[in-house]
């Protein structure tokens, strides 16, 4: 029997019974049980939707649905209230996403669920494990605004829905991959510091759609040391093969990945060191329209490295921060605490730098014990550092570092961070964080030889 009973095939094949009922009222039998609302309240559905349809039937008119009554009056709470009634936690959440999709209300469900303005830092504990195929740990992980996630590891990538429940695994031609982008839900980019080429991968159908290669002076291959992005660009670190040069190219991301310029060209000539560092951490400031390229080395003399912003448009670097005594292990930036953050290699202790400052003498302000500066233990090698929204969350070994501001002043000197330490007693303590990302509501996390993600959330929010 067809989801619909009736026998007006232009309009999903209600059935059509003349009742009385208010202009402004709806009468809708779903599966034989009658549900009253209004059009302004089906309206919110969205105008292309099923249920936006039936506002343009006749007063006096019975539409009839053949469907699950009681899904229904889930997805009519949400058209309500723009949330989920609690009962809704006794359904299976594919259930109510094919359901969703039926009626074309999905948007609003995924809102409702997986909105970022939900996320709740100070909530966040770990709440689910995604299981990934084979024994290799992951290398890469990426997300989108709404909260789907891609994960690879050796040469495969996982990919995980919005829900968390629907998942597809794909072989790369990569042997492993080492950096990777979410440019929608179904797309990434992917590439290697072994491979050449950046690879603009459909997950979804598991094909490379395009290859962009940097031709550099020496005509060897080109292998990817970071990945980046901004509304309209997408951003790449190349290195030549042979590890003499290496340059950031600029594509265009609304038309077809057409190169747009290429910025930071270094050959390396002698024992110029500088030169011979290649990006690898590239993140776009919007409230300054530049782009922040960072990378290190480490040699005889320690581990040096650099910070740079380009202005894109002209290819000129506009600010420089040489690191030399305690160089970043990661850095980050904030456009919401308008600052540039790192995790000193040396000390481990978080590092903040005024973005209002731009253009002038650099002076990082130590968040933690200053005293460690100097100590040369490389108490910071491997950790993590990323801010999200006004919070900034630092990996230490095992365990995650959540810092917050306390707003005092508007002096850089006068700003207050205090550090909370995340996740309940039984979340701590476990294998070293290779990664983290944040996606919808959620925080996703990797940890060394562990062939699993870990996905943090609030304890409220879990569906």
């Amino acid at each position: 029997m067809p989801p619909f009973a009736g026998s007006n095939p232009l309009s999903y094949n209600f059935s059509r019974n003349s009742i009385d009922s208010a202009s402004n009222i709806i009468t809708i039998d779903v599966g034989g049980q009658l549900f009253q609302t209004t059009k302004q309240t089906l309206k919110q559905s969205g105008s292309k939707s099923l249920l936006s349809e039936i506002t343009n039937f006749n007063d006096g008119v019975l539409p009839f649905i053949d469907r699950d009554p009681e899904i229904f009056s889930i997805l009519l709470s949400l058209l309500r209230t723009g949330n989920l009634p609690s009962k809704a936690k006794t359904f299976d959440i594919q259930d109510l996403i094919f359901e969703s999709q039926f009626y074309g209300v999905e948007h609003l469900l995924l809102n409702s669920q997986s909105n970022p303005s939900q996320f709740e830092p100070f909530d966040l504990e770990k709440s689910v494990i995604l299981p990934l195929s084979g024994r290799d740990s992951p290398t890469a992980i990426s997300t989108t605004q709404l909260g789907s996630v891609q994960v690879a590891h050796g040469c495969k990538i996982t990919s995980f829905d919005w829900s968390l429940k629907r998942k597809s695994t794909i072989l790369t031609q990569f042997a492993g991959i080492d950096s990777m982008l979410s440019l929608s839900p179904s797309i990434v980019a992917a590439g290697a510091t072994d491979f050449s080429g950046l690879q603009i991968i459909d997950v979804s159908k598991g094909f490379v759609k395009e290859t962009l290669n940097w031709e550099n002076v020496t005509k060897s291959g080109s292998t990817v040391q970071a990945i980046g992005s901004s509304k309209d660009f997408l951003f790449t670190s190349f290195e030549s093969s042979r590890r003499n040069s290496n340059c950031i190219m600029i594509y265009d991301l609304n038309d077809s990945f057409r190169p747009v310029a290429e910025i930071g060209h270094y050959e390396i000539f002698g024992a110029e060191l500088d030169s011979a560092i290649p990006a690898t951490k590239l993140s776009w400031i919007s409230s300054h329209n530049l782009l922040m390229a960072a990378g290190s080395h480490s040699g005889p003399s320690g581990v040096r490295g650099n910070i740079r912003f380009w202005d894109i448009r002209s290819g000129n670097v506009v600010w420089e921060i040489k690191e030399n005594v305690d160089c970043f292990s990661d850095c980050t930036v904030s456009d919401d605490l308008s600052a540039i953050l790192k995790v000193g290699v040396h000390s481990g202790e978080v590092f903040i730098s005024d973005l209002r400052n731009i253009g002038g003498e650099n002076s990082w302000t130590c968040l933690g014990d200053q005293r460690k500066v100097t100590n040369g233990k490389k108490e910071g090698f491997g950790c993590k550092i990323e801010s999200h929204g006004n919070q900034v969350f630092c990996s230490k070994g095992g365990n995650l570092e959540l810092w917050s501001e306390v707003l005092i002043g508007n002096s850089i000197k006068d700003r207050v961070f205090r550090k909370n330490s995340m996740g309940r007693a039984k979340d701590i303590c476990g294998n070293k964080i290779t990664h983290f990302s944040f996606g919808g509501n959620k925080m996703f996390v990797t940890r060394k030889d562990q062939q699993f993600v870990e996905v943090w959330q609030s304890s409220v929010r879990g569906f």
